[in-house]
């Protein structure tokens, strides 16, 4: 398969300026160094909220941008960290009387890129923290000494932060926050076929007719395990059950549910999982506090989905329910009490 495209390069800067253009209501492209950022932002916060990383996840970060979530965000090339220069920039410009609060994805690049900003922000007297956002259970090993990756749970601490942010907290109690959302987070993708390389039009990688990557990365990192079998009752079963373990939840323990979309996922199967995973969760005694299924954490043409749960309680399902207005954040459905 190939892109529409002179090249990948060009895909990524048509595609920031069309989406700047086609949402210039609530975004607003610099082209040098090349950032997204909020036309109307919020008036109440005290801290800018910027988030940022390889370009191919769309609707992540840029459809996030606007009030209610991200005041800025940075852009790389396809799966590459944007340079530290777009950080430091889109931070200045955002930059409130509190500071910057930086939602950093656990990659090596993003980690060093969104740190020497931090430093040269810190240089201008700018107070800068960081939230590192590391939520894929497929990497929670001793032995991955970078540790666990961050994936699609990011756009729920994204959305959580944000409302937080409007209501005028403090950097450091959004940081701390933060760390509190990341560590009731985990996720888990599947891919049954891997994302299209836009450098040569070829698969990333091949998998045997009806075969699943089980713990795949959202760049089409490889897990080293395939599954022969990719029936979805026994395939969300264990993605579930995977993501309870992690985070010790037990009957009483309430929910955010993201089922994600990589890219090439069909609505029918992305629902068709949910009402799997609700099942099992149901079977638990967990509530789903809230839910949310779609594509906005992608893997450019990647066929394959994600899950993700954040044990929530009252400040974080208020903090869900607060208003967002971007280009990509969907209506969310309640469940619960108050929907009575």
């Amino acid at each position: 398969m190939s892109y529409f495209a002179h090249s990948p390069d060009d895909l990524v800067d048509r595609a920031l300026a069309g989406f700047a253009r086609a949402h210039a209501e609530t975004v607003s492209y610099t082209v040098d160094p090349g950032y997204l950022s909020a036309v109307d932002p919020a008036r109440g916060r005290v801290v800018g909220l910027v988030s940022g990383g390889g370009s191919g996840h769309e609707p992540m970060h840029g459809g996030f941008v606007g009030r209610g979530m991200l005041d800025a965000a940075c852009p790389g090339r396809v799966f590459a960290s944007p340079h530290n220069r777009q950080v430091y920039e889109a931070s200045r410009a955002v930059a409130k009387s509190g500071g910057v609060l930086h939602i950093v994805k656990n990659y090596t690049g993003d980690r060093i890129n969104f740190a020497i900003a931090a430093e040269r922000m810190q240089h201008d007297g700018i107070a800068c923290e960081r939230v590192l956002v590391d939520d894929d259970v497929a990497t929670d090993s001793e032995d991955i000494a970078v540790g666990r990756r961050g994936t699609g749970a990011t756009v729920i601490v994204e959305k959580l932060l944000g409302a937080a942010a409007d209501e005028g907290r403090s950097l450091s109690e959004l940081a701390g926050l933060g760390k509190r959302i990341v560590d009731a987070s985990r996720s888990i993708a599947v891919a049954s076929a891997a994302q299209t390389a836009p450098g040569t039009g070829q698969p990333a990688f091949e998998l045997p007719r009806g075969a699943i990557e089980y713990g795949v990365g959202i760049h089409g990192e490889r897990s080293g395990l395939v599954r022969a079998d990719g029936e979805i009752d026994a395939l969300v079963g264990d993605m579930t059950v995977a993501l309870i373990s992690a985070l010790g939840l037990g009957s009483g323990s309430r929910v955010i549910v993201l089922v994600n979309g990589l890219g090439r996922t069909t609505q029918m199967e992305l629902y068709g999982a949910f009402d799997r995973l609700a099942t099992i969760l149901e079977q638990h005694g967990i509530t789903l506090e809230r839910r949310l299924v779609g594509s906005l954490v992608t893997a450019l043409d990647m066929r394959g989905f994600s899950l993700s749960l954040t044990r929530t309680d009252d400040e974080l399902t208020r903090l869900w329910d607060a208003p967002a207005h971007t280009a990509a954040w969907p209506t969310t459905t309640r469940t619960g009490e108050d929907d009575r």
